[in-house]
């Protein structure tokens, strides 16, 4: 699950001590702008654009300046009555998500709409430092959750100890990791929160607190060598879901890599390669990759400044799209499937119609033997993940979670991977990883 983090909640934040040298290189030149109508139409019609899933997608195309004035007004009263009616229940990630969102330029009406949401980011926020002192470090969501959290805080005058923030953000930390695998985005927003947090000392010129900044400057050197020893061949950082978020943290920490370690442009290509042939379905994956490719960063985000509308070219649909079954083959396969608690293995062979996705599968073996597959799963903005498997749900604390896998490699689609191969489920005996609806990388695994 992710973590969250908390900052101040103050106003215009400047952030032109920050080269911007390697943004300017990996931005899609605007004769190339119709490359990217494939991610702006997903965010603006896809059915998971409701609630408070909306806020990325809000975030994303305000950073992007691809809004009409009246889609941006629309996007930001769902985002608002979403976020104003479920705050209680709001993982602190979520709410600080919201905040970026509501946030990221001033409207025509010239309200501040954040205010009040920072105060309770403020709390949600030390519930999870409470929650890693009396639970061994885990916090009640996760990393990733705690470093929006920061972010949200610092760009918006929140409460936050600096002190605390340089001790929890400290390499090796075992938040960053799932599965003995550095988490790729969790470490890129990590560097997005420090890097906000570092400027604020710097314009602060407090004494106490900057005796903090070098612990804070080599935290992010070293995520940001971490992230870059998972770069791949063709060009991706960790996989084609943390790349955008890895991006916006490489744009703004050029200072602690040469231009040797990274080729921008190989994986500006990649990505814009990838988006023609539709890996970014769900809007929340389509919404984080297109900051990075217009150059920009959550650290863009300014409440003080005036936000920018583009022409009324999308449709902003205010009932759920209709589903379209695709057309597939009539015929149908035999998948094998598992579910393995600890030593225990459940087993079957179900039948589903040739180019079904893993959900298709968990949901026949369930029909044919309820008590042995039995499983539930929740909509997000990346589609149904998993929550509970034979009612044993995964828990944060412990560090558990579901784990989809074929022939031992865990699913680049989760439950939506088309089931052409053997599939099971896993839950490790020894905790690994914990996935939310909103999180790049395991979330990815939990159905998108």
């Amino acid at each position: 699950m992710r973590q969250s983090h908390q900052l101040p909640l103050m106003g215009l934040l400047l952030f032109s001590l920050i080269p911007r040298q390697q943004c300017e290189i990996c931005e899609v030149s605007k004769e190339n702008y119709t490359a990217l109508n494939p991610l702006i139409s997903t965010m603006i019609n896809s059915k998971y654009n409701k609630g408070i899933q909306a806020a990325n997608v809000l975030l994303s195309l305000r950073l992007g300046g691809f809004l009409s004035q009246s889609q941006d007004q629309q996007l930001t009263e769902k985002v608002l009555l979403a976020t104003r009616s479920t705050e209680p229940s709001l993982t602190s990630g979520q709410l600080a998500l919201a905040i970026l969102a509501l946030g990221a330029c001033k409207g025509p009406d010239g309200i501040p709409k954040t205010s009040e949401l920072v105060i309770d980011l403020e709390n949600k926020f030390q519930a999870e430092i409470k929650n890693m002192e009396e639970h061994d470090g885990n916090p009640l969501t996760n990393y990733y959750q705690l470093s929006l959290d920061v972010l949200a805080l610092c760009l918006f005058s929140g409460k936050y100890s600096i002190p605390e923030v340089a001790e929890i953000f400290k390499p090796g930390n075992k938040n960053y990791y799932f599965h003995e695998q550095f988490s790729v985005d969790t470490g890129a927003m990590a560097v997005l929160a420090l890097t906000c947090v570092k400027e604020k000392i710097t314009r602060r010129q407090n004494q106490t607190d900057s005796k903090y900044a070098d612990n804070i400057v080599n935290h992010t050197r070293s995520l940001v060598n971490e992230i870059l020893s998972q770069k791949t061949e063709n060009g991706l950082l960790g996989n084609i879901y943390s790349t955008g978020e890895a991006m916006q943290a490489l744009f703004v920490s050029p200072t602690y890599y040469n231009e040797n370690q990274w080729d921008c442009q190989k994986t500006r290509d990649r990505v814009l390669a990838e988006i023609s042939q539709g890996a970014f379905r769900m809007p929340t994956a389509a919404a984080q990759i297109l900051p990075a490719l217009m150059g920009k960063t959550y650290l863009d985000v300014n409440k003080d400044s005036s936000c920018v509308y583009g022409s009324d070219s999308f449709n902003i649909s205010t009932q759920e799209p209709v589903s379209v079954t695709p057309a597939v083959s009539p015929s149908e396969i035999e998948v094998y499937y598992s579910v393995v608690i600890n030593n225990q293995i459940d087993n079957t062979t179900v039948s589903v119609p040739n180019g079904s996705v893993f959900l298709d599968v968990m949901e026949q073996a369930e029909k044919e033997n309820a008590t042995r597959f039995s499983f539930t799963a929740e909509e997000s903005s990346w589609g149904p993940y998993i929550t509970s498997v034979q009612g044993i749900k995964a828990n944060t604390n412990d560090r558990t979670y579901w784990e989809l896998l074929s022939n031992g490699k865990p699913l680049s689609q989760g439950k939506r991977e088309s089931a052409k191969k053997p599939h099971r489920v896993t839950m490790p005996q020894t905790p690994r990883c914990e996935c939310v609806s909103f999180r790049g990388e395991c979330a990815k695994a939990l159905g998108n």
